[in-house]
């Protein structure tokens, strides 16, 4: 049992509404007259994709908050609330007596109907019990969950220390306690109205005071938090899934609204504290439905979560606007400072990220950098050791040619740093360093949210490695940071919300490429410089899920072999967004339109010389050009998905496939 004081942009609530946020956790509160403890759990299990690195539960129990907090995924919490059930009365008087909450919050007598809990996906603070949730002030007065990203953390502790603060976790999060703590007067709403003014970032928190029976008080702030309106009993939680199984009428929270939920009802004020009414609704989804947050399918539900996962990869790191910052848990930046050359190893996915990395690190830092496939790399007895930075880049951090290429790195001298998605695998034990993708979990087998969180930890890697090289002058870094953090703005204008249908989110501009070219049995893409690892991508994405041969190659190429397989019949997926080498890029498509092919492109907004050379085109939003691939993946990622839902295949278990390549 925990002591108070012990050591140390978006979719909407229905996960379907344009927005940039940061919602890598799980969120779920509940006030009315049941017993809070089984309904918080289950909302839990029904969130746990959205972390599993910790959790934790805290109930107002006769006057004072009691709290269990754990390590690991959702049951290793379940069985230390079991643990605690099995202590004898003797033990639990000799617990209640101690300074620290007491076992009355396992006690089915006791029926605590009020509470929060909180699934965690680390960002601030290594993988602890004291950075679990919920976090709480010094007094144990208050406790609150948060989801998100508290951007301006550390000028807030600074202030809190001086002021005689006390924090007991490493996390950005538990400022809100003390800061609630300390604007608190007896009204609970009135002190997170106050708070809601003082933070900056992107955030949802909850939270409760001892001092406030049967209430809880929500803020939204670009975050996913959504109500669930119940008779004498509400819910509030990250996502609708949380309490589906209790009720169906939810109530959705705007960007900066608060909400004070008591058993008979709910009052919300909004960015103005001006007390207003929210829309009512029921949702029809099923259980499993609702376990893909209301879309037809987990891949394009994943697709849909890219501007969040984004946001979640890069949002403290850019905290500095002027630069980038990779100092946190698992990784000490010297590891970078004797390098000499980088060598990337990767498979699949991975790999393609991976050659977009390359091409930012050497534009922007100026240091030499190899690709190698890590299943092709382990057997060719390759000139590594002193002085090499090796990258793992594995999704999993389970993928046995990487791990293999990693140890045989390190067996020669090399340095290894592991980028990855999971925390605790086993390419983060054998590597020297760690750089966390955090795109969440990810079940459909085909990759979407993952590879670009790869490629945006790689645009972070590269930025960093330049201003550390003094590659990159001031102004040109602090543009790059700025236009690196409207990527999830952007990504989110593509996938643009949409429906929860079947077709749900996809642009008519993909449909109609779809329809028009789903029965072909064959697709050619193409492109140049920072375009080709896009065109691999996109080309993997359709095998993967539509079982369409196809083939992908640098369209320079074209002309030394592939040019032969063209004919009327063959559409050619060109990516031409902009780049130092379009003009000839355009070249190229003149020549396949020449034999024939239909050429379909990839392009930045605006480009009418290749809108005028294609046949059709879908168009990205203009950013810094080398940044434009992990915008152009995404019409790639939907016309796959249309073209295998054209052709009646399940997206998220395709043949022959699994999610984790484990043995070689």
């Amino acid at each position: 049992m925990e002591r108070g004081r012990s050591a140390y942009a978006s979719a909407g609530g229905l996960e379907g509404r344009v927005g940039i946020v940061a919602a890598m956790c799980g969120i779920v509160g509940y006030v009315g007259r049941r017993a809070a403890r089984p309904l918080l759990l289950a909302g839990l299990k029904r969130l746990e994709y959205r972390g599993y690195d910790s959790a934790g539960i805290s109930l107002l129990c006769d006057g004072r908050i009691e709290s269990v907090r754990s390590v690991g995924n959702l049951a290793a919490l379940e069985q230390k609330l079991a643990a605690h059930e099995l202590l004898s009365e003797t033990q639990r008087t000799e617990e209640a007596a101690q300074p620290a909450h007491t076992a009355a919050l396992l006690r089915s007598a006791a029926a605590p109907s009020t509470g929060i809990a909180h699934t965690r996906w680390a960002t601030h603070g290594r993988v602890s019990e004291q950075n679990a949730h919920p976090h709480f002030d010094c007094t144990d007065r208050v406790h609150v969950v948060v989801n998100g990203i508290i951007e301006n953390h550390l000028p807030l502790k600074r202030d809190l220390l001086a002021a005689g603060c006390e924090f007991t976790s490493q996390t950005d999060a538990e400022v809100v306690a003390h800061l609630l703590a300390r604007r608190y007067e007896g009204d609970l709403m009135q002190a997170v109205l106050r708070v809601r003014s003082e933070l900056a970032g992107l955030y949802a928190f909850v939270a409760m005071s001892a001092q406030e029976r049967d209430l809880l008080v929500g803020v939204r702030s670009e975050t996913p938090l959504v109500i669930g309106r119940g008779e004498n009993e509400q819910f509030i939680a990250s996502a609708v899934p949380a309490f589906l199984s209790e009720t169906r009428l939810v109530q959705e929270l705007e960007d900066g609204d608060v909400a004070a939920l008591r058993p008979d009802g709910v009052e919300i004020c909004d960015l103005r504290s001006v007390k207003v009414r929210r829309r009512k609704h029921v949702v029809d989804w099923d259980e499993e439905t609702a376990e893909k947050g209301g879309f037809a399918t987990f891949m394009l539900k994943e697709i849909h979560e890219q501007a969040d996962a984004v946001a979640e990869t890069i949002a403290d790191r850019t905290a500095l606007r002027s630069e980038v910052s990779l100092a946190e848990e698992g990784l000490d930046e010297a590891l970078f400072s004797e390098t000499r050359r980088i060598i990337l190893v990767a498979c699949g996915t991975s790999y393609h990220a991976g050659l977009v990395g390359r091409y930012a690190i050497e534009q922007w830092a100026r240091v030499p950098v190899e690709m190698d496939i890590a299943s092709e790399y382990r057997y060719r007895n390759p000139v590594v050791g002193e002085g090499d930075l090796v990258i793992g880049i594995s999704q999993s951090g389970e993928t046995a040619d990487t791990l293999a290429a990693m140890r045989l790195a390190r067996r020669q001298g090399a340095k290894v740093l592991a980028i990855t998605n999971v925390m605790g695998s086993q390419a983060t034990r054998e590597a020297d360093g760690v750089l966390f993708t955090r795109a969440g979990l990810e079940i459909g087998v085909a990759a979407t949210k993952t590879f670009v969180c790869e490629v945006a930890v790689m645009y972070l890697l590269a930025l960093r490695l330049a201003k550390m090289r003094g590659s990159l002058e001031d102004e040109q870094l602090r543009t790059l940071v700025s236009e690196l953090k409207q990527l999830p703005h952007h990504i989110a204008e593509l996938t643009g919300g949409g429906d929860h249908g079947g077709r749900g989110g996809v642009s008519a501009a993909v449909q109609e490429v779809a329809a028009r070219f789903w029965r072909r049995s064959f697709f050619l893409y193409m492109g140049r410089n920072i375009g080709l690892p896009i065109a691999l991508e996109g080309a993997l994405k359709l095998k993967e899920i539509s079982y369409i041969a196809t083939d992908a190659y640098p369209a320079g190429e074209m002309k030394h072999g592939p040019i032969a397989l063209l004919d009327e019949s063959s559409p050619v997926v060109c990516v031409a967004t902009e780049s130092p080498v379009l003009e000839k890029l355009i070249s190229n498509m003149e020549e396949v339109k020449a034999r024939g092919a239909t050429v379909i492109a990839v392009m930045t907004e605006g480009s009418e010389q290749v809108a005028q050379a294609a046949d059709f085109a879908l168009a990205v939003p203009r950013t810094d050009w080398m940044l434009q691939p992990i915008l152009a993946v995404i019409p790639l990622q939907m016309l796959a998905y249309e073209i295998a839902q054209r052709r009646g295949l399940n997206v998220d278990q395709p043949r022959n496939l699994a999610k984790t390549v484990t043995v070689e």
